[in-house]
């Protein structure tokens, strides 16, 4: 069983220990590559080597994401594509799908509803991780992207209770999309978290993700040292808000 944190009041998971006694299928739907990196990439990492299956579903290609060191290109879709999937193999992912949503704009619509829907009736997956749509400051320090709370909103409300649910989408349905109990949501960047993972040991593992994504890091040296400022007491953490829908 985790151990309760007296002073954040909240469960952490050790950085030895397995959370799940089977293999799970995890899920990952976020906004934009780097997003799995940069919210959850430690967790996703000890996931992997636990040996539990991991996908990502991002629902942009990151066409926004510029700086002043690297400006747009006609080819920037394909560059944050490759990025992200290099990164991915240094998680462990498995596969690495994309929407093509427009990045920026991205919205909770009734269509992306139903598309999240199909996406996880066809996938299956025991475990869904996403962004809480709730947190739109984060730390309370900086705005949250809405982006990012829109895939958040968009994949709960395709979960609860849609997937479940063959009521909704008979289309969907007829070409064999049957409905799907997901297990559990982990939403990162939460506004009240309710869990934290030990994430020491994977902690490099999510650095060296983040430096595949060459057209967002900036100066490497900087980056990596602002990373491993982050610690607690030698110890790296990331934190969820874990709902268990279905035991």
């Amino acid at each position: 069983m985790p151990i309760m944190e007296k002073n954040l009041n909240i469960a952490t998971i050790n950085s030895h220990r397995s959370l799940w006694d089977r293999t799970k299928k995890i899920l990952v739907i976020l906004a934009h590559p780097d997003d799995p990196e940069f919210f959850c990439g430690a967790s996703l990492a000890k996931w992997a080597g636990e040996g539990h299956d991991i996908n990502y579903c991002l629902l942009t290609r990151g066409e926004k994401g510029t700086n002043g060191n690297f400006s747009y290109t006609e080819q920037i879709k394909d560059i944050r594509e490759n990025e992200q999937k290099n990164a991915a193999a240094v998680i462990g992912t498995k596969q690495v799908f994309f929407m093509d949503n427009p990045d920026g704009f991205l919205v909770a619509t009734l269509d992306l509803r139903k598309e999240l829907v199909k996406v996880m009736r066809k996938q299956r997956p025991d475990i869904v991780v996403s962004c809480d749509p709730t947190n739109y400051f984060i730390h309370g320090t900086s705005i949250n992207h809405p982006d990012h709370r829109a895939a958040g909103q968009a994949t709960l409300d395709a979960i609860f209770p849609a997937v479940q649910n063959e009521d909704f989408y008979p289309d969907l349905l007829e070409e064999g999309y049957a409905p799907h109990h997901v297990e559990e949501l982990w939403l990162s960047l939460p506004f009240h978290p309710n869990i934290r993972v030990d994430v020491t040991a994977t902690w490099d593992r999510k650095i060296n993700a983040l430096l595949q994504h060459g057209s967002q890091v900036g100066d490497t040296q900087q980056f990596v040292a602002q990373m491993h400022e982050r610690g607690e007491e030698g110890h790296y953490f990331e934190e969820f808000h874990r709902i268990v829908i279905r035991k």
